[in-house]
């Protein structure tokens, strides 16, 4: 049998899907990992989202935001579990994965909903505050829906990125779809070779699974005239025809 015959086998056996004596099975496991991933997601939407909003809407700090992202994206997260469990002690192993998962998602939203917020067109924004529009309410009914489809992908971005991390609470006693990577490694056989491909395949299958929902969801959730459309402030200007001069007989 080639490997990716011995890797059908291993996705298709019933006993995997199980749980049994050695093992919770993958459902178990999958649902481990979308426990890691959600709740990384929620504390990163908390502090990422409303700075996103404030520095966008204002403009203030937006050079701090953008190195802040980045030297957040440069952090080594393997490295990071590590250290922070050592500081913190294996009994707290979740709440540092969960920290070093909130670090990882913190760019690519916080990157999204500044952009988003910045891209939208200005004479927009001065119509709204024209018309007696409050800050508060061009925020969050101009600005925001506006900004929707770029805040989405930002989401999608930061989901996709911390499913695929997770695979490090393995390494620390946690669940997850990791386990099988590193629980194949350790046995060093065939058998644990096949469990390290089959869990790699899981996390993949996992994530296309999530990104094919998200996607769904900011297609309901998004307006149809921002679907797919790059803005831009010549495209938003209201275009007016020359009035044409006609000239009037008087007879």
């Amino acid at each position: 049998m080639n490997v990716f015959e011995l890797v059908w086998a291993w996705l298709t056996d019933p006993e995997n899907w199980q749980k049994n004596f050695r093992d919770l099975g993958i459902p178990a496991r999958i649902l481990e990992h979308l426990t890691y991933t959600g709740l990384a997601i929620v504390f990163a939407v908390m502090i990422a989202v409303p700075i996103g909003i404030y520095v966008g809407h204002t403009g203030r700090g937006g050079f701090l935001v953008v190195g802040v992202a980045n030297w957040f994206r440069a952090l080594p997260e393997l490295g990071l579990v590590i250290l922070l469990v050592l500081a913190m002690g294996v009994a707290l192993a979740l709440q540092a994965l969960t920290i070093v998962l909130v670090a990882l998602a913190i760019p690519p939203l916080l990157a999204g909903t500044y952009s988003g917020l910045r891209n939208v067109d200005p004479e927009v924004v001065d119509a709204a505050r024209g018309m007696g529009m409050r800050e508060r309410d061009i925020v969050w009914r101009v600005e925001v829906p506006i900004a929707l489809p770029l805040m989405l992908g930002g989401l999608r971005t930061a989901t996709l990125q911390v499913i695929a991390t997770a695979s490090i609470a393995a390494y620390m006693g946690l669940g997850g779809l990791g386990r099988y990577v590193i629980d194949g490694q350790r046995f060093g056989t065939l058998e644990g070779y096949t469990m390290m491909a089959g869990g790699a395949v899981l996390i993949a299958a996992l994530a296309i699974v999530v990104e094919l929902t998200l996607a769904g969801v900011q297609r309901l959730v998004v307006s149809p005239g921002l679907r797919n459309r790059k803005f831009s402030r010549r495209e938003t200007r209201v275009r007016t025809k020359p009035v044409e001069k006609t000239e009037v007989a008087i007879s």
